[in-house]
């Protein structure tokens, strides 16, 4: 495993937090590579917190970004490659699982849970667009997690099953889904490498949806552009969606027992998702954010409109 030793992500290093490198395995034996962040002064044990997202996003992106300011506001921060991504292992490359990745965050949480310098009774995780969501599964399933933040959340499930804004929500419309995926399977057979389904378009088209001017506006310039993040670049493998249409995440999160707080821009093309699950949710330690004029990717990296104060005294409440 070849692991990049420069300084190469988006943002700008800081110099308030110590920062390292980090590698560790999740149950299935897939090795993580991940960015630690931690303040410069270290008297007590910290509360951690681990970061991930977007969904085809790397740890060099917005992840990073999150993971380092919460890192100099004094938290033990993790921002992690999931697996067949980025610098993290899994073969094939670029596939996506709903299970898989739920247990990329929860062995995140096992590592932070055995650093020296972390509160064990003080972990959370924080996940970004369809990170969001999957943070969201992964709070159902942990009882060790004690606070979640999704910012800018999309239910990959429900995007992949039904479309956006469900409007390819209807039996004939999946069918031919599938079954394009499932040619492409069989294609594909013996093959060690896999078609890819292409990132954001590029050239952008003049009447693209504004959603989608959005997201080139981050992943397809010098914004937010990283050679190793799967939206900048070539996309997810073609059949590597498949699993989230046909099983379902948050099935069981009525029963969140633990804090959730959700973040999401008004005028994101996404909001519904994040108002449709918080409906979900049960019990008084829930929160709902909306913040008004954003738009999608402003919760990716605007420091002026990422409510960090808010998404830090909410873990801070409820640690």
């Amino acid at each position: 495993m070849n692991l990049e030793t420069e300084w190469d992500k988006v943002f700008p290093k800081s110099d308030k937090v110590q920062h390292e490198k980090i590698t560790f395995k999740n149950i299935y034996g897939i090795t993580l590579v991940a960015d630690l962040y931690k303040p410069l002064e270290i008297k007590d044990k910290l509360p951690a917190i681990a970061v991930s997202g977007p969904f085809g996003a790397v740890k060099e992106q917005s992840s990073g970004l999150y993971a380092q300011k919460l890192a100099e506001m004094g938290f033990l921060t993790i921002a992690f490659d999931p697996s067949y991504t980025g610098e993290s292992g899994g073969e094939p490359r670029y596939i996506a699982s709903p299970d898989i990745n739920t247990e990329d965050f929860q062995s995140a949480v096992d590592y932070l849970i055995n650093h020296d310098d972390v509160d064990s009774e003080r972990i959370g995780i924080l996940g970004i667009c369809g990170w969001g969501g999957i943070a969201l599964n992964a709070a159902c399933y942990d009882t060790r997690i004690k606070a979640t933040v999704t910012s800018t959340m999309y239910n990959m499930s429900r995007v992949s099953a039904k479309g956006y804004f469900d409007e390819a929500d209807n039996p004939k419309t999946r069918y031919e889904m599938k079954m394009a995926i499932n040619n492409q399977r069989s294609i594909e057979f013996g093959k060690d490498e896999h078609a890819r389904a292409g990132g954001v378009i590029d050239p952008l088209p003049d009447d693209a949806p504004f959603f989608v001017k959005d997201y080139y506006d981050y992943y397809k310039t010098g914004r937010g552009y990283h050679k190793r993040s799967l939206n900048s670049t070539d996309g997810w493998a073609v059949i590597g969606g498949l699993s989230y249409m046909n099983q379902p995440i948050l099935s069981y999160t009525p029963e969140i027992q633990s804090a959730v707080l959700m973040v999401h821009g008004e005028k994101a093309h996404s909001c519904y998702m994040s108002k449709d699950e918080f409906e979900k949710l049960t019990g008084d330690n829930k929160e709902l954010l909306i913040i008004p004029d954003a738009v999608h990717t402003d919760l990716y990296d605007d420091l002026e409109i990422i409510p960090f104060d808010k998404i830090v005294s909410f873990y801070n409440e409820h640690f």
